[in-house]
């Protein structure tokens, strides 16, 4: 059997043969893997264009830069960072007792933009007590900061002066109010009668007005008309009062005659009377006139720079007017909706009116606006906290409430949360909506955010201090050359372990075990093929490796001459991308390179427009009116973008806030509302709306193409054709067009090479312009790229090293088959040995047998003789 079995042994080199290709081929993958991923940084073409950005303080900013960044020093500073508004509801007792009365309440939500006006605490009118002994030093504490006041401080005036000196500190300026006499002081002012023994004048604010001596009748001498007349000027008396800063409104014979000093300072009105007098301020004129002496101040107003509530304490505040606590409000502010923020409403009624349930209804709503509920241990410890998601100035938050079924809106609901900056703020304000101020390089920049992409060319801000901080851009040719350097060594490691698979040694006269193998020899020779070849489609002189400094050695492997290399990428670094990656450029400007596929062939094909994509609209049949009212408990179904058959999910029932709102104020409203819809954002659906040229309501989706539609249908209060009329929906369109003469496939504004044209895979966008001829496109495919793709034709599930793996294993299975087969041969054989030799054997013992009977028969006869 040994000898039988001897062919076993030419199985078992064979199916070592083919293990070892076997695991050649696996180590081939594996460096042709390791050689691709190399190439992935080269591929990526913002790699060639990558810019460093350095703060000097990276406390103050932090910053990134890409490929359109400019090389250049830029010196920043930043005065305010962007925030968000925060607003505060009144203490409850609990977060679950129920507010009101439970009748339906629509809270509707608006975010935008506050103009005009101050964020501030407005003072009472100086009592007498402040104007006698002024305002002691220590009343008066603003924000932490204690206001240095003494006895000189008696009118509104000196006060603001005050607080102003402590404005760095505190962050609030104060304006003293204009101190004016009441319009009818002088109602009734008496002819001056003065007797044998009298004198009498009239002083405004220490100036001398009239002045009348002994013995002079009524209507003789001062009269309400001769005082208009002195008043009225030109003369030395107008002189002085307006040198005082005192003006003079109204006349005195009509008894609407005020005096008004602007500055805030105290105004002070005397008559001062000797004898016998009549007539005057307050007097007939046969009335006894003893003289009077009055003095007028005025209020403060503080302001907080920021918008943050101001803190007043001190020993009195009083005295100044104020009262101790922490408080603000707008005042003479305007409020404009800013549309492209995504807002809405939430119902409350008697299943969640409590803090806890309206806290949950705006959370779950996703307006733009997050709720939570806070403690400060008190009495009533609980607040409604309301924060708009988004930072900036145009984030500040509207609240408006309407009822239901023409009743209004629940009182308590009302009281707790009606918030306008332009009228009731029953919220108190915690933190105001604000933007980032800075400079760059002495140019003022503002932001809604705190990461800025807009200030810097191609550079990313994270500001996050006030501060000033310088920033060095640069081009960032590190990665680059790390990028190259790395390719050219993974290459050369994929050289060397082809060589080692398909080397044969002379002395040894052994070869590789991949050595001839057509598989390798095909790989081998498409990759050199491919490194020394041109590129094609370039627009700069920059298309083979040995501009960069990458040339072949005989041993077949790269070498890379660093100082080439370097001159190139101080010379050419923009175009070091098309020699690597793949490039496409569009000559119209309203045309961009999007992606190709590895079936894209290098070239520069024609544009052709024949259809502008276009979206999915609705406009109104006539213009809008100067105003138009929003019933209560307004909502209409709006269907967006659906698809065919109709989704669900498309559809929505929208609420529209009531009031009454200009044609510009009821776009943005529209706008907004819809967007606020959370089963359309999470569709990645939204609309646009704004009132054209013609004075039309126009309701737009935002995306493009077929896919691209909406309609809207009335639901309850106000309907849709109040404000569109029998207007009906258009649907979009795709863009459509031709590359290179050859079709293309549109969808929206994107058009992708059709399959077999030699564009096929190229994907443009067409953002505007008109139809007809646009231009061209051109494209190419780098180094880098093309060997992407030809690794992947390698390693791929139809690659080449996939389909030898493939034939190898193939070949195992039959030599083990065939070695099955001749074991099982060799069994039959086994056993034929085996029963030849039992058949043997049984002759044998017969023999024997015989033997012994023929040796037992002749010793018998033997013994007979």
């Amino acid at each position: 059997m040994t000898a039988e079995a001897a062919p076993l042994g030419t199985f078992d080199k064979k199916t070592a043969s083919y293990q070892a290709k076997l695991s050649a081929l696996g180590t081939l993958s594996g460096a042709v893997s390791t050689f691709q991923g190399s190439l992935s940084a080269l591929t990526n073409s913002s790699n060639f264009r990558a810019v460093s950005a350095t703060p000097s303080d990276p406390l103050v900013l932090s910053a990134s830069a890409g490929a359109k960044a400019v090389a250049g020093s830029y010196n920043i500073n930043v005065s305010q960072l962007a925030q968000a508004q925060t607003l505060t509801s009144g203490g409850m007792a609990s977060k679950l007792s129920t507010i009101g009365s439970g009748a339906k309440t629509t809270i509707s939500f608006q975010l935008g933009s506050l103009a005009g006006g101050t964020f501030g605490v407005t003072g009472t009118t100086l009592s007498g007590s402040t104007l006698l002994t002024g305002v002691s030093n220590g009343s008066l504490i603003i924000n932490g900061t204690a206001i240095p006041t003494d006895a000189s401080t008696k009118s509104a005036r000196a006060l603001a002066d005050a607080i102003n000196a402590k404005s760095s500190t505190t962050g609030v300026t104060a304006t003293a109010q204009p101190t004016a006499s009441n319009a009818t002081m002088f109602n009734g002012f008496g002819n001056i009668e003065t007797g044998a023994d009298g004198t009498y004048s009239l002083s405004i604010g220490g100036i001398e007005i009239v002045t009348q001596g002994n013995g002079v009748g009524a209507g003789a001498g001062i009269t309400a008309a001769s005082l208009d007349t002195t008043l009225e000027g030109p003369n030395a008396v107008s002189n002085a009062l307006a040198a005082a800063n005192i003006t003079v409104t109204g006349k005195a014979a009509d008894g609407t005659l005020k005096f008004t000093r602007a500055d805030g300072s105290n105004l002070n009105i005397e008559e001062v009377v000797t004898g016998s007098v009549k007539g005057g301020i307050g007097h007939a004129s046969n009335s006894v006139n003893d003289g009077s002496n009055v003095t007028i101040a005025s209020s403060i107003t503080l302001a907080s720079g920021n918008a943050s509530p101001i803190v007043v304490g001190g020993s009195n505040p009083a005295a100044a007017g104020l009262t101790a606590g922490t408080g603000g409000s707008y005042m003479n502010t305007n409020f404009t909706q800013d549309g492209t923020q995504a807002t809405g409403s939430v119902v409350i009624d008697s299943t969640n009116n409590s803090l806890q349930g309206i806290r949950d209804a705006i959370n779950n709503a996703g307006l733009g606006v997050t709720a939570s509920i806070v403690s400060d241990g008190t009495d009533k410890p609980y607040h409604l906290v309301l924060s708009s998601t988004k930072t900036g100035a145009n984030s500040a938050m509207k609240i408006s409430l309407s009822g239901s079924d023409g009743q209004p809106a629940d009182s308590a609901l009302n009281d707790l949360l009606s918030y306008d900056a332009g009228g009731t703020q029953n919220l108190k304000q915690n933190s105001a909506a604000q933007n980032t101020m800075f400079s760059v390089n002495g140019i003022a920049i503002t932001s809604s955010s705190n990461n800025v992409d807009t200030a810097i060319e191609g550079v990313t801000l994270g500001i996050t201090k006030i501060g000033t901080s310088s920033l060095s851009v640069a081009k960032d040719t590190t990665t680059v050359k790390t990028s190259i350097t790395a390719f050219v060594k993974a290459y050369n490691e994929l050289n060397t372990s082809i060589g080692k698979m398909t080397a044969y040694n002379p002395e040894t006269k052994t070869g590789g075990i991949l050595l001839g193998d057509s598989t390798v020899q095909s790989i081998q020779s498409q990759l050199r093929r491919q490194l020394g070849a041109p590129i094609t489609g370039l627009s700069s002189g920059m298309n083979t490796l040995s501009q960069v400094g990458i040339s072949f050695q005989k041993d077949g492997s790269l070498t890379l001459d660093t100082s080439k290399l370097d001159k190139a990428i101080s010379t050419n670094f923009s175009d070091i991308a098309g020699l690597f990656s793949a490039i496409g450029k569009a000559s119209d400007s309203n045309v961009a390179f999007t992606s190709s596929t590895a079936a894209t062939k290098p070239g520069t094909y024609d544009l052709s427009i024949t259809t502008m994509a276009s979206q999915g609209s609705l406009t109104s049949d006539a213009a809008l009116p100067a105003s138009t009212t929003i019933a209560s408990d307004t909502t209409w179904n709006v269907t967006l973008n659906d698809t065919e058959p109709s989704a669900a999910k498309n559809t929505a029932k929208v609420t529209i806030p009531a009031g009454t709102y200009t044609p510009t104020q009821l776009a943005s409203l529209v706008q907004s509302s819809i967007n606020g819809v959370k089963a359309f954002s999470d569709n990645g659906s939204t609309v646009s709306a704004a009132i054209d040229g013609t004075g039309k309501l126009v309701l737009s989706s935002s995306r493009y193409g077929s896919v691209s539609n909406l309609a809207v249908s009335s639901g309850t209060g106000t309907g849709i054709d109040t404000l569109f009329g029998t207007a009906k929906p258009v649907k979009g369109t795709d863009v459509a067009g031709t590359l290179g003469g050859q079709p293309v496939v549109g969808s929206g504004q994107t058009l992708t090479g059709a399959p077999g044209s030699p564009a096929e895979g190229l994907k443009i966008e067409v953002t505007g312009g008109t139809t007809g001829a646009r231009g061209t496109v051109s494209f190419s495919q780098g180094y880098a790229y093309q060997l992407n793709n030809l690794a992947t034709s390698f390693l791929g599930t139809d690659g080449m090293i996939t389909g030898r793996t493939n034939g190898i294993n193939e070949t195992l299975k039959s030599v083990a088959a065939q070695r099955d087969k001749f074991s099982a041969k060799l069994t039959d054989i086994e056993a034929r040995y085996r029963a030849q030799y039992t058949r043997l054997d049984v002759t044998l013992s017969k023999l024997q047998s015989t033997q012994t009977y023929l040796t037992q028969q002749l010793a018998s006869i033997a013994a007979n003789r």
